[in-house]
């Protein structure tokens, strides 16, 4: 019987045309080989299992490769190349430096890098996991790095460039490998199964590939588990249950559940979610996840984003048409906030539940807060109705006022001759000081004006007491309570201000503060007079 190899060995790429996912880089390696533009140093950096080590192992066996063809593939036919595929290569070392992160490794490799190649042009070092060295191992492998002899090339290989010293990285020609799409791992998968004569759903190998999170390698070491499970068959269900994912039709369930506001619905799906052995944690970051590709599917732009299979995505599409972008909104704000507070609950499955409770009541509120918008209350509507009958009375008897005043002025014009025309003028002119102010003052709720005396303490005392109740607004609540009012003539409140901005504040608030002591002192005739202190 012949030995198990995995999929991730046994369908390694060998060429860079076979590289998956990373064509901008394996371009620009391919025409710096073309042209004979290579450097002396070389950091391939990006998450793990997305091709770095492969495509340094190919660029280094290409290098040194005597039959390049015309698309500057390796041949893998010449002598450097099947040294190189059979582990035995001279030319090309490999180093882990995980394991070899000392001074010590590091001036071995030095002694051996002044050693020419026996056969091919050019000494290769591949040193992967690089950012494992010591900081001195990393001092002692600058001047190398830097200033090489001219057969020797370096390739390193790190998940975590941020770890590396700048003066290394200010040395190398940096590549960052980009994780790998959820569609190009699919292809890459179905083009194995049909290899090995694996029959296979479509869906199945999505949740692979979604699970493998852009890793190529965690993507076939995952199919080979499955085919452990399923045979010669691979399906979705036997997919989800071997890897323990929450099926997508929970979610769908609930988030109808959510629209219809059925509670007891979302509960016992709930339920029977934990009754399968998944974590309520794990359900809420899916339902977050869920949400956001409904809100992802809302726009033709961003359904690219969707990384789902084509059945998967046309339930998504038809379930964000029932879904409003409110609703979407409101809801991942609820379960990102019951994601950040699960950890710090002590009933993690009631805390959960309460969210879900929330999110159920999304709808309804929508729903109460159009009505009122629709229909407004009837208390509203008998306030309106009573400031619409005041202004009707207050008109009526301003109109009788006038002609009361006009009927009054031609009894004075019929006695012209007791009076001197300067008599007449002055009475006229006090007449109209005495009548302006009256459109001004307050009236009291019978409809009748007043005057009534009082005292700066009584004034200061009710200052204050507005005061209080301007406690949420502290620049207002500070100016006001800086200095007392005075009590000047005719009823004139005096209140000293620092600056100009302190008088924006008080005029913001100017109508309202004078309706509040005229009613508390009984006096429609109090005005408010600001004066800016002078420094």
């Amino acid at each position: 019987m012949e030995n198990f190899i995995v999929s991730a060995r046994k369908y390694r790429p060998s060429t860079f045309k076979s590289v998956i996912g990373q064509a901008s880089i394996t371009t620009t390696l391919k025409n710096a080989i073309k042209n004979n533009h290579l450097a002396q140093a070389y950091l391939f950096c990006g998450p793990r299992g997305v091709g770095k080590t492969t495509c340094a192992r190919i660029f280094a066996k290409t290098i040194n490769c005597k039959n390049l063809d015309e698309n500057v593939e390796p041949c893998n036919q010449c002598e450097s190349c099947e040294s190189f595929n059979q582990n035995r290569s001279y030319n090309i070392h490999e180093l882990d430096a995980a394991s070899n992160n000392s001074v010590e490794d590091i001036r071995n490799l030095i002694e051996q890098v002044r050693i020419p190649p026996q056969v091919g042009k050019y000494s290769i070092y591949i040193i992967d996991e690089v950012h494992m060295l010591s900081s001195q191992a990393f001092n002692a492998f600058l001047k190398t790095l830097e200033e090489p002899p001219s057969h020797a090339i370096f390739i390193l290989a790190t998940t975590e460039k941020h770890k590396i010293i700048p003066t290394i990285l200010s040395r190398c020609q940096i590549f960052d490998f980009n994780r790998i799409r959820v569609d190009d791992t699919v292809d890459y998968i179905e083009y194995i199964a049909k290899a090995e004569n694996i029959s296979y759903e479509l869906d199945g190998l999505n949740i692979i590939a979604q699970k493998a999170d852009g890793a190529m390698r965690d993507a076939l070491s995952i199919f080979d588990q499955v085919v452990s499970f399923s045979g010669s068959n691979i399906t979705y269900q036997g997919v989800i249950d071997n890897l323990n994912v929450l099926d997508y039709d929970y979610y769908f369930k609930v988030t109808d559940a959510f629209m219809q506001n059925n509670i007891s619905q979302v509960l016992l799906t709930f339920n029977e979610i934990l009754d399968k052995g998944f974590d309520a944690h794990h359900f809420i970051n899916g339902l977050s996840e869920h949400f956001r590709n409904l809100l992802v599917c809302k726009d033709e732009i961003t359904l690219q984003l969707l990384e789902v299979g084509a059945n998967i995505r046309d339930r998504y599409n038809e379930q964000t048409k029932a879904c409003s972008a409110e609703f979407l909104f409101s809801a991942l704000e609820i379960s990102n906030r019951c994601d950040i507070a699960y950890k710090l609950s002590k009933n993690k499955r009631l805390h959960v539940e309460l969210s879900l409770i929330e999110l159920c009541n999304i709808t309804i509120e929508k729903k109460n807060s159009s009505q009122l918008e629709k229909q407004p209350d009837k208390e509203q509507v008998k306030a309106k109705k009573k400031e619409e009958d005041k202004v009707e009375v207050s008109a009526e008897k301003k109109a009788v006022e006038e002609k009361k005043n006009i009927s009054s002025y031609k009894n004075k014009t019929n006695s012209f001759s007791t009076f001197s025309i300067k008599e007449k003028l002055d009475q006229s002119v006090q007449s109209d000081i005495v009548e302006e102010p009256l459109t001004n003052e307050i009236k009291l709720e019978d409809g009748e004006n007043l005057i009534n005396d009082f005292t700066e303490k009584e004034l200061i005392e009710k200052w204050h007491e507005f005061s209080d109740k301007m406690g949420a607004k502290p620049r207002i609540f500070n100016t006001l309570t800086s200095k007392d009012p005075k009590l000047e003539e005719n009823y004139i409140v005096g209140f000293s201000i620092d600056n100009n901005l302190q008088e924006h504040k008080i005029n913001e608030i100017r109508n309202e503060l004078l309706d509040f002591l005229k009613r508390e002192l009984k006096n429609s005739k109090i005005e408010l007079k600001l004066i800016i202190s002078e420094e």
